[in-house]
Parts: C-alpha cells; sequence; structure tokens
C-alpha cells in the first residue's frame, strides 16, 4: 500500500508523459461515429468536470487525520481525469463534432456529488465509476478502426487501473477504521450501489458498449468481476493498516 507521498510522486511523474501522436489525422468512418457520439460526448464532459467537489471533501478528510500530501495527490489525480477530458475534446474537435456542456446522465451525478462531504462516499463512487470506465473504453477502443481514438482509449486505459489502486487502498484504510458490526453494514452498502450505478451506467451508454462487442451479459459480468478485484476484496483483508507517513 502506497503512502500519499509516494502517489503523488507517481501522478507527477505520469502526468508528464505522451502517449499520443497527435500529427495522425482521425480515420473514423460515419458508421462507426453513429452508436458511440452520444457517449463519447457525455463521457468528454464528466472527465472534465473541476472537482472541486471531490477535493472540498478530500481537503476535510486529510486535514483530519493529518495527512496533506492526500490533498496533493487528489488535486494530481483530478489534473489526469482533466487530461483525459481534454484529450476526448481534442479528438470531438479533429472530427467536427461538438463538445456538449449538459448531459442528463452527467447533471444527475454533479447534483449529487455537490452535497457529499463524505470521503468514503467519494471514494466508493469513483471506484465504480472508474470500473466501469475501463470496460467503456476498452468497448470505444474496439468499436473502431482509428488508430488516433485507439490511442487515446489506450492511454487513459493505462491511467485507469492506478486510479483504482489509489481509490481502492483510501477505502480499504477507512473501511479498517469501523467496528466490525459497521464493516459488515458499510459493505452492504458498497455493493448496493456499485451494481446499482453500474446499472444506470449501462442504461445510458448501451449502444456504445454494444458497438464495442459487450452485450448486457458481458458487461455485467465484467463489472461483477471488477467489483471483486476491488471492493469485494475489503472483506477478506486481514493485513494490518500501516501507519500514515508524511513525508
Amino acid at each position: 500500500m502506497k503512502t500519499s507521498k509516494q502517489w503523488f510522486d507517481y501522478f507527477k511523474n505520469n502526468l508528464t508523459i505522451e502517449r499520443i501522436n497527435w500529427q495522425q489525422q482521425p480515420t473514423i468512418t460515419n458508421k462507426e461515429v453513429a452508436p458511440i457520439l452520444k457517449s463519447l460526448q457525455a463521457w468528454q464532459l464528466g472527465e472534465t468536470s473541476d472537482g472541486s467537489n471531490l477535493l472540498r471533501a478530500g481537503t476535510i478528510y486529510a486535514n483530519k487525520i493529518g495527512d496533506p500530501f492526500y490533498i496533493k495527490s487528489l488535486e494530481l489525480f483530478i489534473k489526469e481525469e482533466q487530461k483525459h477530458g481534454e484529450n476526448l475534446g481534442k479528438y470531438l474537435d479533429s472530427i467536427g463534432k461538438p463538445r456538449i456542456k449538459r448531459d442528463v446522465g452527467d447533471s444527475m451525478f454533479r447534483k449529487a456529488r455537490h452535497f457529499n462531504t463524505s470521503m468514503e462516499s467519494w471514494t466508493l463512487a469513483v471506484i465504480t465509476v472508474e470500473s466501469a470506465a475501463q470496460i467503456f473504453y476498452q468497448s470505444l477502443k474496439d468499436a473502431t478502426n482509428c488508430c488516433l481514438l485507439k490511442e487515446i482509449c489506450t492511454d487513459i486505459l493505462i491511467d485507469e487501473a492506478p486510479h483504482i489502486q489509489f481509490q481502492n487502498e483510501r477505502l480499504l484504510r477507512i473501511y479498517k477504521s469501523k467496528s466490525a458490526l459497521r464493516m459488515w453494514y458499510s459493505y452492504q452498502l458498497y455493493h448496493l450501489f456499485f451494481k446499482f450505478t453500474a446499472l444506470i451506467i449501462w442504461l445510458f451508454h448501451r449502444r456504445l458498449f454494444k458497438a464495442g462487442n459487450n452485450n448486457f451479459r458481458r458487461y455485467w459480468l465484467k463489472m461483477n468481476l471488477k467489483f471483486k478485484k476491488t471492493i469485494g476484496k475489503l472483506k477478506y483483508e486481514t493485513n494490518d493498516i500501516q501507519v500514515f507517513q508524511i513525508c
């Protein structure tokens, strides 16, 4: 399990790495664009969030536990997400499609986030959405033969795995600070939230998932597997939680 300082160093370095060749031209066809455009636009909008509500919750939490590097690492995590949004925006620009400013699904999540100051809830939500994002971007990558879009998706997918690890380690720390009864109760809520959110994401973006060869059954099986690899591991974790190292 990494310290906040180690995560800060990781994000700082990763933000300097460029994996996309922007000199190449997009080659996506109209047939490929049709089933993915709305979801691509909606996800691009979501990735461009300023992260102020997440950072507010993170700051309250970090000040409470005395871990200033958690705030710094969270700021860089948000910058990395914004980088993804900007790259998707540049791609939309390159194919002559607009960047949207409003989306029903995004608006729902933004309203819910505005009132959330719980780091536990935020971390759970990010793990869930990032898990779905892995399937989303792999589906987007598989739905087209455009090399530029594939490189954008690959770059995001490379980032997403550490993002989930970063959040899952934080949730583990929070989870293990509870009593046995509260652990059991929290785990049930985690599981319910994960499944409900996964279902909502499918409903909003099923055309893109299907374009990437993921029907509902395949998507659901993948999300169940992701739950087992992330939140599902919490109740089997028996290692001691290290004391925060403030460097």
